[in-house]
Formats: structure tokens, C-alpha cells, sequence
């Protein structure tokens, strides 16, 4: 299964996009994060840690995760 990685500082979002339900809870949680129009979609510097691991936390599809760095 593929994956892309996106990374602040402390934490890095990873991303399997054949898991993505497309549900759109990341962009209605975090819109300033995640922006589908852009690229790189996933801007984790935008948001403190906290902010995304509680988003990550309620992602349905399971297809973000992240690891600490």
C-alpha cells in the first residue's frame, strides 16, 4: 500500500490514500492543514500537534496516521 509523508517539525502525518474514504473530515476539522486544491494537500505546520493527532484520532477511513519525530 503506498503512503506520503508530510512533515512539521515533531510530527510527520502520513497519508495512504488507497484507504481515503474521502469523507472530508480532515478539511472540515483542519481546513488551514488539508486543502485538496493544493500541492502538497497537507500543510502539517499549520497546526499544533495536538490539533493534529485529535484530527488524525477521527479520521473513519483510518487513512491518516502519524508518528512523532
Amino acid at each position: 500500500m503506498s503512503q506520503k509523508e508530510y512533515s512539521n517539525e515533531n510530527l510527520t502525518v502520513i497519508w495512504r490514500p488507497e484507504r481515503c474514504a474521502h469523507a472530508g473530515i480532515c478539511v472540515k476539522m483542519l481546513p488551514q492543514v488539508y486543502n485538496p486544491k493544493e500541492r502538497p494537500w497537507i500543510k502539517a505546520e499549520n497546526a499544533s500537534i495536538e490539533e493534529l493527532k485529535n484530527q488524525i484520532d477521527h479520521c473513519p477511513s483510518e487513512a491518516l496516521s502519524y508518528r512523532e519525530n
